[in-house]
């Protein structure tokens, strides 16, 4: 019996199946197999009962699996508390959205790298309705979105919010009401599977009413550039934006409403622990926080 094979088994038995605990292991599925088995050869037990549906563990199997989550717990504090950051070698698959993507993502990188230099890093950029999906079937570690995430197995931590400023061209022709703009000009905006897309129209329809023309775009950058261009309008965080606005490539307007703050979490699985992911979330509040200044 060895620690691998033990590591090997809690995984199995918390994902409920030998690919899943396959992919989030990062090995093949027959070498999670051939450690199971090894395992039930030494240990003179079956663990598990085989079945279409997936794996389940025998009684033995669950008398294993007490013991198999106290050895992942202490080895987390081990993490936590004894292994220096600097030589932990670990793989951290790390989901971000496109608004972080577009303000901290480098500083954060760079503040990943310099704290666990070993850490080998994977950077999915999604929305966040799939980056949350992705977190809860294990496909990431560690979800930085637009939360928190209402499931009692996840830790949210709270980041810094956006505000949204509305923003037009210098050369978009202004008469009358700063509000008319909405009424006469397309109002360019994040995809439309997203919560700011989905905030923007109903306050669009109670504002402006149906004569707003929303066009949703997946590329914030492409948005701002259009919006600068001359072939839009739209609310963007502030934060993105500073530069054009300081060199005039921007102009603020204000209509009389702005859609709601933009409020991110780093949102990580809090059962089972784990040490990296947890840390990993704070190095973002961090960096977040400075960014924000």
């Amino acid at each position: 019996m060895t620690f691998e094979q033990l590591r090997t088994f809690f995984w199995v038995a918390r994902l409920g199946g030998v690919r899943r605990a396959a992919e989030q292991m990062h090995l093949s599925q027959p070498a999670v197999s051939a450690r199971i088995a090894a395992l039930e050869t030494a240990l003179g037990a079956v663990l598990f009962e085989r079945a279409q549906s997936g794996m389940r563990l025998t009684k033995r199997g669950e008398k294993l699996l007490v013991y198999a989550e106290q050895i992942h717990r202490i080895q987390e504090d081990i993490k936590a508390n004894i292994v220096d950051p600097a030589g932990l070698e670990a793989q951290l698959r790390v989901g971000v959205s496109e608004t972080v993507v577009q303000s901290w993502l480098p500083e954060f990188v760079a503040g990943l790298r310099s704290e666990y230099p070993m850490v080998d890093v994977e950077i999915t950029v999604d929305v966040s309705h799939n980056l949350r999906d992705s977190l809860l079937n294990r496909s990431l570690d560690l979800a930085i979105l637009m939360g928190p995430i209402s499931e009692f197995s996840v830790d949210n931590i709270e980041l810094p919010a956006f505000e949204l400023v509305w923003i037009r061209s210098p050369a978009l022709h202004v008469d009358g009401d700063e509000a008319d703009i909405l009424r006469s000009t397309p109002v360019i905006s994040y995809a439309r599977n997203t919560r700011p897309y989905q905030d923007l129209k109903t306050k669009l329809l109670e504002n402006v009413g149906s004569d707003a023309r929303l066009f949703p775009s997946s590329s914030l950058s492409a948005c701002i550039r259009m919006v600068a261009t001359g072939l839009g309008v739209g609310a963007f965080p502030l934060h993105l934006i500073k530069r054009q606005l300081y060199n005039g490539e921007l102009v603020a307007f204000d209509p009389g409403w702005r859609p709601d703050t933009l409020r991110f979490t780093a949102s990580f699985l809090g059962e089972p622990k784990s040490h990296l992911a947890e840390s990993v979330a704070h190095i973002a509040k961090d960096v977040a926080a400075a960014y924000m200044e």
